[in-house]
């Protein structure tokens, strides 16, 4: 195992960081370095940005418009973006959605999504979760009924992320009650000006609406929008979650927000306290750690290795960090953390007096925000149980 970046890798970093220096927007930067609000517009341009150079679509082969990069490429460009300050591309699409086309959508199906995705114009929604079918997502409950050349869908999901800027979503629906509830699952893509799909947006504890219900009443859905075989969606749908559970742990953000862990605790008086520094040094070997850990599946895809499916553990790992470092950004910055109301943020008006800094006013609107990241893309206690079947025996 070679843990090492060669001179050529190291060379495309090189290239890759200049890129993205020259073509990330600084105000977004900006407001990504200090953790602000994100418009639909700000992501929305990145996207494309990514997009008219070829590298939305990062993780995909060149067959389908990607520029093909290896497992160790793709690693230094989401490092590079992360590092930068660039936004998290929105994994709908061209992280989740667009894979399971390649693999298991028909002809017409890839030439039709695949170019909107890559180019960032296209912006998709995740139809998984249900009222009570969560981390038990084969319970699912909505319907599609096949009537000649079209389906029709009735039920709800909820959970769906910025599902309000939604114009395509990709569902698991029932299509059949018959045997185990796996077997009765299927893909559907379903574009959301259809008739009858409603979408509301529901209000977290950190004030933003970022996750929504979507009611389905009698939508009517072409046949030929079905991925793959009816009731076979559980296959695909384990396939894309395998995608979600690696994006979820996100060492490369990690990384760049232990950074701002420390230019928080220096900035506010706490850097000399040698128990507080105890805690950010005991989180910084974890993130190299679960960079060990990604460096060590990328060193065995290179060798052409089958490594341990182990991205429930990349999940695991990568959504506890996520929470602990929001935890002492909170700690560091003491009742200064506490606003997060978005107007005032924006205005930085906490610039405006001492002991306050613009990078404390969202600390606690992203601590409550990352409360859920332990629960999403299936819930940290199943993943154990699944790490504990698959990896240990």
């Amino acid at each position: 195992m070679d843990l090492a970046f060669t001179p050529e890798e190291q060379a495309f970093r090189e290239e890759i960081r200049g890129w993205v220096r020259d073509n990330l927007p600084a105000d977004i930067a900006h407001k990504v370095h200090n953790a602000l609000r994100l418009s639909r517009d700000d992501m929305q341009r990145w996207a494309k940005i990514l997009g008219k150079k070829g590298w939305l679509g990062w993780n995909w082969p060149k067959q389908f418009g990607g520029p093909g990069w290896n497992a160790v490429q793709r690693h230094l460009f989401e490092e590079e973006c992360a590092l930068a300050g660039a936004p998290r591309v929105v994994p709908f699409g061209p992280v989740m959605v667009a894979p399971v086309i390649m693999a298991f959508g028909n002809k017409a199906q890839q030439e039709r999504h695949l170019p909107g995705i890559a180019s960032g114009e296209v912006w998709w929604s995740q139809g998984y979760s249900e009222p009570g079918s969560g981390s038990d997502l084969a319970s699912l409950k909505c319907r599609a009924e096949r009537k000649g050349d079209k389906y029709i869908v009735n039920g709800q999901k909820t959970w769906t992320t910025l599902g309000q800027y939604g114009e395509w979503i990709f569902c698991l629906v029932r299509t059949s009650t018959e045997g185990k509830p796996q077997t009765g699952i299927s893909f559907l893509l379903i574009d959301m000006k259809s008739p009858g799909v409603t979408v509301r947006p529901i209000k977290l504890l950190d004030g933003e609406c970022e996750v929504n219900e979507v009611w389905f009443d009698n939508v009517e859905v072409p046949a030929e929008n079905l991925v793959g075989e009816e009731n076979q969606g559980w296959t695909y749908a384990k396939y894309l979650l395998g995608h979600e559970r690696t994006n979820i742990a996100d060492v490369n953000r990690a990384k760049r927000e232990l950074e701002r862990l420390k230019r928080i605790a220096k900035a506010e008086g706490v850097w000399e306290d040698s128990r507080f520094r105890d805690q950010i040094a005991l989180l910084e070997v974890d993130v190299v750690a679960l960079e060990m850990m990604v460096l060590r599946v990328l060193s065995a895809e290179k060798a052409g290795k089958s490594s341990l499916d182990i991205a429930g553990l990349l999940k695991i790992r990568g959504s506890e960090i996520q929470q602990r470092y929001t935890e002492l950004m909170m700690l560091a910055a003491g009742p200064y953390s506490l606003p997060f109301i978005f107007e005032a943020m924006e205005a930085g008006w906490q610039g405006d007096f001492p002991g306050g800094t613009l990078a404390n006013a969202p600390l606690a609107s992203t601590y409550f925000n990352m409360r859920k990241t332990t629960i999403y893309g299936g819930s940290n206690e199943v993943q154990r149980n699944i790490v504990a079947q698959t990896v240990l025996g």
